[in-house]
């Protein structure tokens, strides 16, 4: 990964996403959306995976894309939420957002910000409950996913139940273990995280804790966080490290670390015996906290 092959990079990105089937054969119906974006900026753009049969509020799942915060967009990874907009649980609304180097922190965060709020006050327009709304991302995503936590935290909208964070990239200081300990092999090594950062943060003397969530001292106040890494993961430690922090600040965590596993394993080999049990676990927490509320139960 270098200024040299990212414009490669992303063509690969894009090339692995266009034989995508998000209809589920019909059972969910896409719609593109353009809305406001942050001040003085493009609208965002969203995609949205609504299930085709039925008209009742539905929780939603807010995702945003892995790839490093240089490549990618809505569509990469979308594919693994489909199947919960086919059942009829959830409505999945998927944001793209601006990529550094041309755009550092904070567009992405704002992008993504942006999407969610608008997302929250137009809910009975998309079928969505607005107290039951779930943030997802994958790597680079579910470090925006943490940032935009920490954002609707701090600026009292949206309500949030959950965040979903898989392989998480919070923490620019790069001094834990697995941080540095892959150079030149395996999947994202320290130099790609290291040009990740760099693109993303730019210029900056002081970075923020909503780019760099690892950096937030306050984590009170957070929703329900699952996390999950690989063993062998450049993010395993701070990733352990924030999932230790939000339960010592109250906050109830589900943690996964997956012996073997290296970034993006369960999608690179999706048939080894570690990868099926980390989607199914994934899906059955997902599906927990999709399930309808009974009243009944407080």
């Amino acid at each position: 990964m270098s200024a040299q092959t990212l414009a490669g990079k992303r063509q690969r990105y894009a090339d692995a996403e266009s034989t995508l089937d998000l209809t589920a054969g019909g059972a969910v119906t896409v719609h593109e959306l353009d809305v406001p974006g942050p001040d003085g900026a493009p609208d965002v753009h969203l995609t949205v995976l609504r299930p085709s049969a039925g008209s009742l509020p539905l929780p939603a799942i807010y995702y945003m894309h892995g790839g490093g915060m240089v490549m990618g967009d809505r569509y990469a990874g979308i594919d693994i939420l489909v199947p919960h907009a086919a059942d009829g649980s959830a409505v999945v609304v998927s944001v793209e957002y601006r990529l550094a180097p041309e755009h550092p922190h904070p567009a992405p965060i704002d992008d993504c910000y942006a999407g969610l709020v608008w997302l929250a006050r137009n809910a009975q327009e998309l079928s969505i409950d607005p107290h039951r709304i779930i943030v997802m991302g994958i790597s680079a995503g579910a470090g925006l996913a943490a940032g935009i936590a920490l954002l609707a935290r701090d600026r009292g909208f949206p309500s949030l139940t959950h965040q979903v964070l898989l392989r998480p990239m919070l923490d620019d200081r790069m001094q834990t273990h697995s941080s540095r300990m892959l150079d030149g092999e395996g999947v994202w090594d320290r130099n790609e995280n290291a040009f990740g950062w760099a693109a993303f943060l730019g210029q900056q003397s002081e970075v923020s804790p909503y780019a760099a969530p690892s950096r937030a001292v306050d984590l009170t106040g957070l929703p329900r966080t699952y996390l999950d890494t690989g063993s062998v993961d450049t993010f395993r430690d701070e990733t352990l490290e924030y999932a230790g922090r939000l339960s010592a600040h109250g906050v109830s965590v589900d943690l996964h670390v997956w012996g073997g596993g290296f970034h993006g394993f369960e999608t690179q080999v999706p048939d080894a015996a570690v990868s099926r049990i980390a989607r199914t676990v994934q899906d059955e927490f997902l599906t927990r906290a999709l399930a309808p509320i009974d009243a009944t139960k407080g």
